[in-house]
């Protein structure tokens, strides 16, 4: 699974019920979070290797309604407790 975070602006009054819908309608979702600043929602998604970030975005997310803008971040690493530290070698690049 390769990890894609989304920043999510909502439809004034509908943070609640996008937030819920993501979580209810999208199987790739694993985490969902409200957050202050210029972004309503931060969600978390682990797509399947062969799934393009930009298609599951246009495809799948952008169809939930209450979404007025979004801001994709792709994660190319993790680095956890099980990893190497910052410095290690890195196969993945």
């Amino acid at each position: 699974m390769k990890p894609l975070f989304v920043k999510i602006k909502c439809e004034l009054g509908a943070t609640f019920q996008v937030a819920n819908r993501i979580y209810d309608e999208i199987e790739e979702t694993s985490e969902v979070y409200s957050t202050s600043g210029d972004y309503d929602l931060l969600v978390k998604f682990g797509l399947p290797e062969s799934c393009s970030p930009g298609r599951f975005v246009a495809e799948k997310l952008h169809k939930i309604p209450g979404i007025r803008d979004t801001n994709t971040i792709i994660a190319f690493r993790i680095y956890s407790e099980q990893e190497e530290r910052l410095g290690g070698e890195n196969p993945s690049g």
